[in-house]
């Protein structure tokens, strides 16, 4: 198959060393366009580039840039990848927004990037069974209220896997950035999740052409694309010089939301959380429900006031059972694992129910995730 020219151009820009994001669009302000450069005789006739990029350096490496850009083509056609430039309209706009952007990305999947909620989760590759719980929870509360919810995350293990899963389980629909080209997936242990995010209906997404291997630096490179393409950034897991904490940064830099998971002070993997925190650079996050008053996120096809409560519910089904088994436990707090054994009502559904439970004012939610009647 021939490869469209513009498309092509587009692709060979990012394979020009030292191009980023301010000379592409110093280039799109002076209406010059990659086809311009590649095709046409712009790069002779435009001054102005002079003072947008280095034309010496951009001229010698035109031929192996197009000739990677035809090869890195076939290979998105072979492989149903979409690929977006940011000259494209169709760029995700909350990723078109940082100011460091990546030239292009490639997405597998079927996942539309934009979106009214969409949520990064990330953390500690080492996570305990206390920020797995979060994400659960996190997940298939709001998932309850906001269907369109999207999770980004990073397919790592630990948290990232968790955030993948929990999205998976509240039929949400889930992207992961990896920091490798996609004719790879890295972790290997992590194919079959990157398999089912993509036959939910999620994606699979870098800035990385094939053949890129998952080197340290671009995982670093890579966080900065899960805050960019999020409303908000949470950091369930984390410790001080954790991963997790530059994607939080890159969000706080970015003038985006950001939110933690606290945890005890002796807990190493809580040691990033309490630290954004304490800097003021994070939210206190405890459940999904506090995400969405932060964020002001409204249930659909209601609107309401986090601030008013139900006095007076009728309830039915899985909330009147988790009610009265609650209530029968002679007002000692219940934990999650309790009610979902002594009730088997499962997680995802049960995680539904206490949240609307504790948001109509009928149940408390107690510090490690216990719940008694209000």
């Amino acid at each position: 198959m021939i490869a469209p020219p513009n498309i092509t151009a587009r692709i060979a820009m990012s394979f020009i060393p030292g191009i980023k994001a301010r000379n592409i669009r110093g280039l799109a302000s002076i209406g010059v366009f990659p086809e311009d450069l590649f095709i046409g005789d712009a790069l002779e006739k435009s001054v102005e580039l002079a003072s947008v990029i280095d034309k010496t350096a951009f001229k010698s490496n035109l031929s192996l840039a197009w000739r990677r850009a035809i090869q890195e083509y076939d290979f998105i056609v072979k492989n149903n990848i979409k690929v977006y430039s940011l000259f494209d309209e169709d760029y995700p706009w909350l990723l078109r927004e940082i100011p460091d952007a990546p030239v292009v990305l490639y997405k597998l999947g079927d996942m539309d990037m934009n979106g009214e909620h969409i949520m990064a989760l990330v953390g500690t590759r080492k996570c305990t069974a206390y920020g797995a719980a979060f994400c659960r929870e996190a997940v298939s509360s709001i998932a309850g209220y906001i269907p369109d919810l999207k999770v980004i995350s990073g397919l790592a293990f630990g948290i990232d896997t968790a955030a993948h899963e929990s999205a998976l389980c509240s039929d949400i629909k889930t992207a992961a950035v990896v920091a490798h080209g996609l004719d790879m997936i890295y972790p290997a242990a992590n194919r079959m999740l990157a398999r089912n995010i993509i036959k939910s209906g999620g994606a699979i997404v870098s800035e990385y052409p094939s053949g890129s291997k998952p080197y340290a630096g671009n995982f670093l490179e890579r966080n900065r694309i899960v805050a960019g393409l999020s409303h908000i950034t949470v950091v369930a897991e984390s410790e001080i010089k954790g991963g997790a904490m530059s994607t939080a940064n890159f969000a706080f830099n970015y003038n985006r939301d950001v939110g933690a998971l606290p945890g005890r002070v002796s807990d190493k993997s809580s040691g990033g959380c309490n630290h954004l925190i304490r800097k003021n650079k994070a939210n206190l996050i405890t459940s999904g429900l506090d995400i969405m008053e932060l964020m002001n996120w409204q249930p659909s096809l209601v609107k309401v006031d986090f601030n008013q409560r139900n006095l007076f519910p009728e309830l039915t089904g899985n909330n009147k059972t988790i009610f009265e088994y609650i209530k029968n436990n002679n007002s000692a707090p219940v934990t999650i694992d309790a009610i979902h054994v002594g009730t088997g009502i499962s997680v995802p559904q049960l995680m539904a129910s206490l949240t609307e439970l504790e948001f109509d004012g009928i149940i408390n939610r107690l510090p490690g995730n216990r719940f008694q009647i209000s």
